[in-house]
């Protein structure tokens, strides 16, 4: 494991960097320029590099503009992952617009804030709705939580009603996302070990954070499965379940050491890089 020192040092770059781009973002956000959703494209790739986080990806990103980009959730991470790839905002839960930082952070990278309270999902399928209609890409974490990193918890369907296609729209692009922490200094992740990405439960957010950032060199697996459009499914249940069934079958290929399918192939980056 990493030092002491060397967490030091990386979380020091990490807030020296966030502090000096939070005033750009909030300006480009302000001035509504396009700039504003490539910042974080850069800033999340940074990130990745300072934390010493490189990414396997394996397929492609929808260039389709809007996509719905729907994905298992095991940690915070998974926002620096995605992010650095996607230019997309998140949606997430209302209590991560509070937290600090992270929740400033959220809402300039213009973060679509659900309620998961049972009778909320009306209002929150139609925010997401609405900014798929605008022309912009959003991810979804579509479990609600987030889990240990070692399977996919069944995936909500309720907010996938968003990409059924409006009145004198096609459908929308939908492709499902996986992604899974694999080696730790190159060495193979076991099943407890993964909690070091993995921040779900009760776990407090400091000593986790503190843990992974003067940890080795971690690499993550993402992978892009086909896009589907919700016109191919006969409702929004079998659309989430088609998705569950993608992202399940991805993160047991990663947290096993198996390949992916034939049809795709991975590349490693030091940052992530988008197609």
């Amino acid at each position: 494991m990493g030092s002491s020192l060397h967490g030091v040092v990386r979380l020091a770059l990490y807030l020296g960097l966030t502090m000096a781009l939070l005033p750009v973002q909030a300006l480009l956000v302000a001035v509504r320029s396009p700039l504003r959703d490539r910042l974080p494209r850069w800033y999340h790739a940074r990130v990745l590099r300072i934390v010493g986080m490189s990414v396997e990806v394996i397929g492609t990103p929808s260039p389709d503009r809007p996509t719905l980009f729907v994905a298992n959730h095991s940690s915070y991470w998974d926002i620096e992952v995605l992010g650095s790839m996607l230019t997309a905002s998140f949606v997430a839960k209302t209590e991560v617009g509070g937290w600090p930082l992270f929740g400033l952070l959220a809402r300039l990278q213009r973060t679509v804030f659900v309620e998961r309270r049972r009778g909320a999902a009306g209002r929150s399928r139609n925010e997401i709705a609405e900014r798929l209609a605008a022309g912009d890409s959003l991810v979804l974490f579509a479990e609600g939580t987030s889990s240990d990193g070692n399977r996919v918890l069944p995936f909500k369907s309720a907010l996938f009603a968003a990409a059924a296609p409006a009145q004198g729209r096609t459908a929308l692009v939908v492709q499902p996302v996986s992604i899974a922490p694999t080696r730790l200094d190159g060495i193979p992740l076991g099943y407890g070990r993964r909690a070091l990405y993995a921040w779900y439960g009760d776990m407090d957010l400091a000593p986790h954070l503190w843990a992974a950032v003067k940890a080795g060199r971690l690499l993550v697996r993402v992978e892009f499965h086909p896009p589907v459009s919700f016109d191919g499914f006969p409702n929004r249940k079998a659309l989430a379940e088609h998705c569950w069934r993608e992202c399940a079958a991805g993160v047991s290929r990663a947290v096993t050491g198996r390949a992916a399918p034939p049809r795709e192939t991975a590349e490693e980056h030091g940052t992530a890089q988008a197609a």
